[in-house]
């Protein structure tokens, strides 16, 4: 099968995910909250970026190679965090580092993942970024980092945008748990998914395994209270000034939508700033991440890098946001559709498709760099109204 023929675009892979993967790990993957409304205005404005056309500009081979926090990258973008990765796709967590070790871009893995950080941090070597959900014991936050650390991660990759619990409607409507609890609804869910069902078997059902070492899984009636739950806190500057005392190599926070906290975050000594609103999965009534990130690049001022996640479903996506400022893209369920639909081979086509994407379309605006795009803006429309 000639999957650029077949499935040439991240939505053709998001539609075979849908039909392989039990409903429960596809609405976990694919929703937002509320209305959903955050979705549809991240979508809004990455529409609303345009650049100019270029004509005469003879033969261009772009240049996408990036380097970022000290290492060059063939491509500007990287495989973001995501949680429950586990429920998603058997062995997702495994699969996904070694593609990136294969295409040399960076592999974030979540705290409340299903592997635990020494199964994946050999694996993907010098590529590993390590996401940590703060935690409520100073005393297994610090156990935590030294084994990220003896695992092999570089970078932490803290997340600051759960100040509080979400309800994500969607999940709840299809009972997303962690692990699977397995009503009828569950099981004949499971039943039409064979090739996750397989995996599954093979694998194991998954747990929240690093979580999990500090706490025991819930056993209560909210399916949604979970070992990662069970241990978090909700971080204030005291937080991430620990984590910079306690962490030697690169620090990045993520969740970032304020000029002002990135000020502040940049004078507690921290390495980069990640601009994103958790893909709409937290808060619809917020502003979309890409109208955010003008501002706090702005503000940064080139002091740190600055990196970018929310909404990306296409090169020309990452495009946009490396032209607003941008130094690095982040996508996640992404990477998680194309591994439901073809397996390994399936993320390979994924970077293949924004690979392709990029260059079709640098091509057409005359950027023979990443360092090009700012000058081929025309300008950033107000997203205007969403409608549903």
């Amino acid at each position: 099968m000639n999957l650029d023929v077949t499935h040439p675009a991240l939505s053709d892979l998001r539609d075979r995910a849908r039909r392989r993967m039990p409903h429960f790990a596809f609405e976990y993957l694919d929703s937002g909250t509320g209305r959903e409304q955050g979705l549809a205005h991240n979508r809004a404005a990455l529409d609303a970026v345009r650049f100019k056309p270029a004509i005469l500009r003879g033969e261009l081979t772009p240049d996408l190679s990036r380097t970022t926090l000290g290492f060059s990258h063939p491509v500007p973008f990287g495989i973001a965090p995501v949680g429950l990765a586990g429920v998603l796709w058997p062995d997702a967590e495994r699969h996904l580092a070694e593609a990136a070790a294969r295409h040399r871009i960076p592999y974030g893995q979540s705290t409340v993942a299903a592997a635990l950080p020494e199964d994946t941090g050999p694996i993907v070597g010098d590529l590993g970024w390590f996401q940590h959900y703060p935690v409520n014991d100073p005393e297994i936050r610090r156990d935590m980092l030294a084994r990220i650390k003896a695992s092999g991660w570089r970078v932490l990759v803290v997340t600051v945008d759960v100040p509080g619990e979400s309800r994500r409607e969607r999940q709840r409507r299809a009972q997303v748990s962690m692990p699977p609890v397995m009503t009828p609804r569950i099981l004949a869910s499971i039943a039409t998914s064979p090739a996750w069902a397989m995996g599954m078997a093979r694998k194991g059902m998954p747990t929240m395994a690093f979580p999990a070492s500090y706490g025991p899984q819930s056993t209560g009636a909210d399916s949604f209270t979970h070992a990662g739950r069970l241990i978090r806190t909700y971080p204030d500057d005291a937080y991430i000034e620990a984590l910079r005392a306690e962490w030697d190599g690169p620090l990045v926070v993520k969740g970032v939508q304020d000029p002002d906290d990135a000020d502040r975050l940049i004078g507690m000594g921290v390495d980069a700033i990640w601009v994103s609103n958790h893909s709409g999965r937290q808060f619809e009534g917020g502003p979309a991440a890409l109208d955010a990130l003008p501002p706090v690049v702005d503000r940064v001022a080139g002091r740190v890098p600055v990196y970018f996640c929310s909404g990306i479903s296409g090169g020309l996506d990452i495009l946009r946001a490396l032209a607003l400022g941008a130094d690095f893209v982040f996508l996640g369920k992404a990477w998680y559709f194309a591994l439901a639909a073809f397996g390994p081979r399936g993320v390979d086509h994924l970077v293949h498709i924004l690979k392709a994407d990029m260059e079709c379309n640098m091509t057409q605006i005359g950027a023979r760099s990443l360092d090009d795009l700012p000058s081929r803006l025309i300008r950033q429309r107000p997203a205007g109204p969403v409608r549903t």
